[in-house]
């Protein structure tokens, strides 16, 4: 078995940074309408700036795979190049096609030559799985190297126009033509942008984070979907698929939408979270003195004062000054989010040889968690 270091990151943001007061000059208004949940939903968040993939026309400037592409290549230099790349893997809940897979047309704008492929599918633990196949990869000497991601293009997911069919049928109903919070929620909370790491079995360069370990928990064996695209819940919990609605309900049921179950969130995501974290540290034999810092995908703001409570309660509570987080300058680009903390704090200067960092993904789509333990080298 070899060690597996992580001896390079990147992010790509794209385009300006876009305030909460410019968010329905990009997303647009369903109805021609503001949304009366937006401030609510931003004062509990606490995020203050994200960025957009769109221009204020609702327009493309770049798709799912672009932004991929556009951080993997910052982790090319002349000590290692995209003809060095051994293994490609791939995370993400907003892929821009159903086929091919999402590494594979990252590969594509790579054109540099064949490697092997893995896509991560799910919500935000996407980007940890993808990272756990490269580290596997490295760890088991199946290759040297891997490049692993974590990327979101979900604004055209959240455009109006993607609700207003919808909006139209409920006033052709006489209904109110309010779109339900489930998924006017999740319009201000989501944003785009990627991350990669460059995998490798030797330390390079002044810093290097050797990966200690990684686990995951699903809890999908008791718990029904909280967060889902593509279909929508029935009244016993199950989901029905878009290929069992006809055509023409795709767009007056917002079948695509991406939605949440708030109530299931709030009744399980710190919970399962809290037990979960203390069964994979358990399990390492690692105590929260062990960490030095703590970064953990926390999807809002609202919910960090209930995660370190339910932390203490399991015993495994992190101080203050060991939390990292940058929800509030760059928001929540789900699968992606870990890997734009990582790389900011690895990227930062503060770092120093034998600090160990505890990274936290927790994932409402049916309630996953992904841990993994790192040490400076």
């Amino acid at each position: 078995m070899f060690e597996v270091y992580i001896t390079k990151a990147a992010k790509y943001l794209p385009n300006e940074a876009v305030s909460n007061e410019e968010m329905e000059d990009y997303l647009g208004l369903i109805n021609d309408a503001a949304s009366k949940a937006r401030r609510i939903i931003l004062r509990n968040n606490k995020i203050t700036s994200r960025y957009y993939a769109i221009d204020k026309t609702g327009k493309s400037t770049h798709n799912n795979a672009e932004l991929t592409r556009n951080a993997v290549v910052q982790l090319f230099d002349e000590n290692f190049t995209a003809q060095d790349l051994e293994v490609l893997s791939c995370g993400t809940s907003t892929p821009d096609v159903f086929l091919p897979s999402h590494a594979a047309m990252v590969h594509g704008l790579l054109k540099n030559k064949s490697v092997e492929l893995n896509s991560s599918t799910g919500v935000c633990c996407a980007g940890m799985n993808s990272l756990k196949f490269g580290f596997l990869s490295v760890r088991s000497g199946n290759s040297k190297n891997a490049i692993c991601t974590g990327s979101e293009r979900v604004s055209t997911w959240l455009n109006a126009q993607m609700y207003n069919h919808e909006a139209a049928n409920l006033k052709s109903l006489e209904e109110q033509p309010i779109i339900a919070f489930k998924k006017d929620f999740l319009r201000w909370m989501l944003s785009d942008g990627a991350g990669a790491f460059l995998l490798e079995n030797e330390p390079k360069g002044p810093i290097s984070l050797k990966i200690e370990w990684m686990e995951a928990f699903s809890y999908a064996y008791e718990l029904e979907t909280c967060m889902y695209a593509g279909g929508d819940k029935l009244e016993n919990g199950e989901i029905k698929a878009w290929s069992d609605y006809a055509p023409e309900e795709w767009l007056k049921e917002s079948v695509f939408a991406i939605k949440q179950d708030v109530k299931l969130l709030d009744e399980f995501i710190l919970s399962k979270g809290a037990e979960s974290m203390r069964d994979a540290m358990g399990k390492n034999n690692i105590t929260a003195d062990q960490v030095d810092y703590f970064i953990p995908h926390v999807s809002s703001n609202f919910f960090v004062e209930g995660l370190k409570k339910g932390l203490t309660e399991k015993g495994i509570g992190m101080t203050d000054d060991k939390w990292f987080m940058n929800l509030s300058r760059v928001g929540n680009v789900g699968s992606a989010s870990i890997y734009l903390a990582l790389e900011e704090l690895m990227n930062s200067g503060n770092l120093k040889k034998g600090d160990r960092i505890l990274l936290s993904v927790p994932e409402s789509g049916r309630f996953s968690f992904a841990y993994a333990y790192l040490t400076v080298c």
